[in-house]
């Protein structure tokens, strides 16, 4: 049985990230603007105040996934069980079908980097990544995904490479992906591999969301920037993963030079018709 299958892991449609600027129209409308929202688990870290006000709101008309950015599951520091005890009680007050974070590193002894730094990829720290994933997944008691970085270095002691690390890692510690479309492309422009062949090693059972954004093209290389369109290449890669993958929630970041609602909700919709198409195919040919 698949990761997805066994841990009833739900295709929540498409979404979009919980920013504020956008607070008023989504808060206060009266229609369903969109299928889920996901939040940065960061910003509601708090015993109350004005961020729980707004997301109880948010979570009275729409499921809400939280996705972290300073878990730092790479780094040799201990785990911080402050932080994963206000993430407990966040997941608690949401009761959200999986919790995300990234595959990387930003700690280092009395410092945070608060960077999302990528790892060497070694059988040495696919041990040490994997022994603090199962620890994470069980003290939230919910099922946890991995979300591969855009990256900009690479270690010269690396082994392997980032899909198969990445694979390598959600096998033993029984977690799932996050599967980025827009991260994997930046790599691949920025370190010359084949963006379809890390897609397809990817194991398509334990892909539980996608994240489709924009980015900046640098000549040189390429910046993850979410401030932008999806590039054409992207939706390519979109496409691909959704025919391995199927029926996957996925979600449009849109973070920075953060455009009007309603051309979020435009990238959104066009991710929507996307998956459509792609997911119909099969079924048309089965037809014909």
């Amino acid at each position: 049985m698949s990761f997805r299958d066994r841990h009833a892991i739900p295709d929540l449609g498409v979404g979009v990230g919980f920013r504020i600027p956008h607070y008023p129209r989504v808060l206060d409308s009266t229609e369903r603007l969109m299928d889920w929202f996901e939040i940065i688990s960061e910003n509601f870290l708090v015993a109350g105040g004005r961020p729980l006000e707004n997301l109880s709101r948010l979570a009275d008309k729409y499921r809400v996934v939280p996705h972290g950015v300073s878990l730092a599951i790479g780094s040799v520091e201990p785990l911080d069980t402050s932080y994963l005890a206000k993430l407990r009680a966040l997941v608690a007050r949401l009761d959200p079908p999986w919790v995300s974070d990234h595959l990387c590193w930003a700690r280092a002894p009395g410092v945070h980097i608060h960077d999302l730094l990528p790892l060497p990829y070694t059988r040495e720290a696919v041990d040490h990544v994997v022994e603090r994933v199962k620890r994470v997944q069980g003290s939230l008691e919910r099922p946890f995904a991995l979300e591969n970085v855009s990256s900009y270095m690479t270690y010269r002691d690396s082994t392997m490479t980032e899909w198969d690390f990445l694979a390598e890692v959600a096998e033993r510690a029984d977690c799932g992906i996050l599967l980025d479309c827009n991260n994997v492309y930046v790599s691949s422009r920025n370190h010359g591999f084949d963006p379809a062949a890390y897609v397809d090693a990817v194991p398509a059972d334990r892909v539980v969301q996608m994240h489709l954004a924009g980015h900046t093209d640098k000549g040189t290389y390429v910046l993850d920037t979410h401030s932008d369109h999806v590039d054409d290449e992207v939706w390519d890669l979109y496409r691909r993963a959704v025919a391995r993958c199927g029926a996957v929630s996925t979600l449009v970041e849109w973070d920075d030079d953060i455009p009007e609602w309603e051309v979020l909700a435009a990238e959104a919709a066009k991710a929507r018709a996307a998956r459509a198409e792609v997911l119909a195919a099969p079924r048309a040919a089965e037809v014909g």
